[in-house]
């Protein structure tokens, strides 16, 4: 079978091309796609800092919720101090060090800001340096002793132009800037080592300063001389050993984030099992070897948590799309060998056989074209994450993890799309009786099948009320219904698309019936005799022009009514910020609020929460980002309140959007259950129901809900109202001037237009789309081309009978005009209906927001890619003389 099958492949290259070509950049798609599962399942982080130490213990940095799978918490949990202690009298153990983090930037002697890595955690306590490894034996100096001492590493202090014995003034956790003395100097001389990068304190010292030696555990107070506690809320489930405590510094007093123990040679492995007996049933992770990477960072969790979502949101549209492709091209090898199998019937072959040979035909050209197709894969998946790092979605340390599984699952997935596709492009041919397989096999079935075109019918109005989801959801949801909806439609036009191409021609044909030329009128009864072929064409061109603009115009809309929400509830003018000194030093809120012209400031911050509620009598677990507001936030932002108030935002208070309260059950005074960045669980009253969701999430946190629940005690941001006048702003400009290490900017940074202001999250959606348009019309063009080169024999019998070269290729021009003309206006019908409802959800107007030029610009991709496709191809067989 396979013999006849490579010989038949032989006499047609150019159709199997087409074929391998769909192959090879399928499987470089799904190759890529597993290759991010794989990484944001399995990839780890560099042990960096804490590489010196041989077991490492700390909380778990994942929410778990049966069924479901792990949310990543981006607030870093805390655990006893006390288990220093504890873990050191282990046999084997040498070294057991309790390292914390806290915020901690350096001033150069310009008075500008040098931060050590990420300041929100760049502080720590000398003892940490022995968790570092070999790199901890770079220091040149002794370890700070008193209060006025610190040791920093050599990049900062370079950096910072300061060395050893020089006095240096460092701003730690919100405090005012205080001299002290450079006592050391950390990491080899020349490098840049990220394991000793920071700056460290005596241990005493750093426990001061980060609030863990309980000295401040009354809670610390804010601007406003009010106590920033939980107000009496319902909070379980903090970090084991804390207490349940709730205020800002009572969460951190007697924690340490994680225990770090060094071991004798070989004796690791005994003492994380000694140290995992002990902590059973606590809540703490004890981890070995590559695992501890993650430990030191906690937005790593997040980072492979959002590769995983990634790739689950790519897999569907590139295995529908991938299928789509390979059958559209396997169909056309078929169609071509149709004449082969007719004759192989005549002779004796059964239905099975000819399916199997066309199947076995198939899968030869398909592990020819996979192979190279899923080493593409890998190349693909490395430079998405380069520009998934460069936008900052993912750390630049975190490494992709390969492995033989992506591939293997491409060669799987491809293998059963080819054989399912070669299968069903037989199928007609092998169950007719020999004689009548024999006449078709030069002609095409002259009635579409009236089963295929009512499913396709079927399918489109099914995608056209799909559209309808944004105007019942202004959601994310909402808006991918849009997406889906354009492929979905575009898939019933392939299915009702012989008919649609036929009835098409017979219009055409009956127009340029009379005073037509010779060109013209067989361009049109071409298109109608073989609705077939030409509706395979028709079709993928129509779903590329289709998924690009449902996909494009969904993301821009989704952005600009998300802009349009923010600008409108935002009625501070000025944004104030300290992204080098990791949050806002104390005092700052108070100072603004005395500063000419200011007529309001209010704290805003940013956070993760998963929101758990019951749907449909099962406990539903749904992770998302929260805004986090005092009571005072109304005279800065106007969330559209429609049900309570804002001012209510006291103790463990909330306000939801009304998409949210709607579809949750969440109106005012209806407690929900939360679980906070940091895993604490806590209920929650509801005080306040709003309508811009979009532009602010789905859930607003009040301040003392989530203090002590955030990796740092400092505000993040300030939202500044002002008179307007000329004055105000520049009394405004002053202070933030004054102060070190504060960045004023405007409250909404103005709209550059089209992209330019779009996320990250944005960006990889566009750039996924250029990769499957790319993938599309390279398939698209080697299947005009397949399907031009195999009707040799029916412009050979044309010039036998008298048309000349020059009328062949009019009518192949007019041929490829009506194609495009008829994938683009169907696609153009299939894309309305989504988009408007869409506009119409989301923007208040029956249009989408998005670039201008889109559909001009895919309208003359499509049309110079179906002329060029049979141009050349069309040339190429005039040069054969046609006997």
């Amino acid at each position: 079978m396979f013999r006849t099958a490579i010989r038949m492949a032989g006499h047609r290259i150019t159709a199997l091309i087409a074929v391998a070509c769909a192959v090879l950049g399928g499987a470089a798609l799904v190759t890529a796609t597993g290759v991010l599962a794989e990484s944001g399942l399995r990839s780890r982080l560099p042990a960096g800092r804490i590489a010196g130490a041989d077991v490492v213990i700390a909380a778990d940095q994942e929410f778990r919720a049966p069924g479901e799978l792990p949310t990543a918490l981006v607030e870093r949990r805390r655990i006893p101090s006390r288990l220093v202690g504890e873990l050191a009298g282990l046999p084997g153990v040498t070294a057991a060090v309790g390292d914390i983090s806290f915020p901690a930037a350096l001033l150069d002697a310009r008075g500008r800001v040098v931060a050590a890595g990420d300041p929100r955690v760049a502080g720590h306590g000398w003892s940490s340096t022995r968790l570092a490894g070999t790199a901890g034996a770079h220091v040149d100096g002794s370890a700070p002793t008193g209060a006025g001492e610190v040791a920093v590493d050599r990049a900062t202090a370079a950096a910072a132009g300061i060395a050893k014995g020089d006095s240096v003034r460092v701003v730690v956790d919100g405090r005012p800037a205080a001299p002290y003395r450079v006592s050391a100097l950390i990491g080899a001389p020349g490098a840049q080592d990220r394991a000793t990068g920071g700056v460290y304190f005596a241990d005493p010292t750093a426990a001061r300063l980060s609030g863990r030696d309980g000295a401040d555990d009354t809670g610390r107070a804010d601007d406003t001389g009010r106590a920033r506690v939980a107000g009496g809320a319902d909070v379980s489930g903090a970090a084991p050993g804390s207490g349940g405590a709730n205020s800002a510094g009572g969460a951190r007093a007697g924690t340490v984030d994680l225990v770090g123990l060094r071991t004798e040679p070989g004796a690791g492995g005994r003492v994380a099992a000694e140290v995992r007996a002990r902590l059973a049933g606590t809540g703490l992770l004890t981890v070995t070897g590559a695992d501890r990477g993650d430990t030191a960072e906690p937005g790593a969790g997040a980072s492979r948590s959002l590769l995983v979502l990634l790739a689950g949101s790519l897999s569907g549209i590139v295995l529908l799309i991938t299928g789509f492709v390979t059958a559209s091209a396997l169909a056309v090898s078929i169609a071509g060998q149709r004449r082969d199998l007719a004759l192989m019937r005549a002779v004796g072959a059964t239905p099975g056989q000819i399916r199997r040979l066309a199947a076995a035909q198939s899968t030869v050209v398909a592990a020819v074209a996979v192979v190279p197709g899923a080493g593409l894969g890998y190349l693909l998946a490395g430079q998405f994450r380069r520009l998934l790092a460069d936008r900052g979605v993912v750390p630049p340390g975190l490494p992709l993890t390969f492995s033989p599984l992506p591939a293997l699952a491409a060669v799987l997935l491809l293998g059963l799309t080819v054989q399912v596709s070669a299968r069903c492009s037989a199928w007609r041919t092998s169950r007719m009786p020999a004689t009548e397989a024999v006449a078709e096999s030069r002609s095409e079935p002259r009635d579409p099948s009236r089963a295929r075109t009512r499913a396709g019918i079927v399918v489109v109005v099914a995608a056209t009320a799909m559209s309808a989801l944004p105007l019942f959801s202004r959601t994310l949801v909402g808006a991918t219904a849009t997406s889906v909806a354009g492929i979905v439609g575009a898939i019933g036009l392939a299915l009702a698309g012989p008919a649609l191409v036929r009835g098409i021609g017979g219009a055409a044909a009956r127009a340029t019936r009379s005073g037509s030329s010779a060109p013209t009128w067989l361009a049109t009864a071409n298109l109608r005799a073989y609705a077939l072929r030409n509706a395979g064409i028709v079709s993928t061109l129509a779903m590329a022009v289709v998924f690009v603009l449902t996909y494009t115009f969904t993301q821009t809309t989704v952005l600009a009514a998300t802009d349009r929400d923010t600008r409108a509830g935002t009625l501070a003018e000025q944004r104030l910020t300290a992204p080098g000194l990791g949050g806002l030093p104390t005092g700052t809120l108070a100072a603004v609020r005395r500063t000419p012209g200011v007529s309001a400031a209010a704290p805003v911050g940013t956070t993760t929460v998963v929101w758990q509620y019951r749907q449909f009598g099962d406990t539903v677990s749904e992770p998302g980002s929260a805004t986090i507001l005092t009571p005072d936030a109304s005279d800065v932002l106007d969330l559209d309140v429609r049900a309570g108030a804002l001012d209510r935002l006291t103790g463990a208070t909330v306000a939801v959007s009304g998409e949210a309260a709607r579809t949750r059950s969440a109106g005012v005074g209806r407690r929900i259950s939360l679980v906070l960045g940091d895993g604490t669980r806590t209920e929650a009253t509801v005080v306040a129901v709003y309508e811009r969701g979009l532009g602010f999430g789905p859930v607003v946190l009040s301040g003392d809900l989530a203090a002590g629940h955030t990796t740092t005690r400092l505000d993040q941001s300030l939202l500044v109202r002002t008179d307007g006048t000329r004055a105000a702003g520049h009394h405004l400009a002053a202070f933030a001037a004054s102060r070190p290490g504060l960045v004023l900017a405007p409250a909404e940074p103005p709209s550059t237009g089209g992209l330019r202001d779009a996320p990250p999250e944005v960006w990889i959606n566009l750039v996924t789309i250029v990769v499957l348009l790319v993938y599309l019309l390279l398939s698209i063009a080697n299947k005009l081309v397949a399907a031009t080169a195999q009707r040799r024999t029916e412009l050979a019998a044309l010039r036998l009978n008298g048309t000349t070269p020059r009328q062949i290729r009019a009518m192949m021009r007019r041929e490829a005009a009506i194609t495009a003309a008829t994938a683009l206006v169907t696609a153009l019908l299939l894309s309305a209906p989504p988009l408007a409802l869409l506009g119409q959800g989301f923007l208040g107007r029956p249009w989408p927001a998005g670039p201008a030029w889109l559909l001009p610009g895919l309208a003359a991709l499509v049309t110079v890619t179906a002329f060029v496709t049979v141009e050349l191809p069309t040339r190429r067989t005039l040069r054969t003389p046609p006997v």
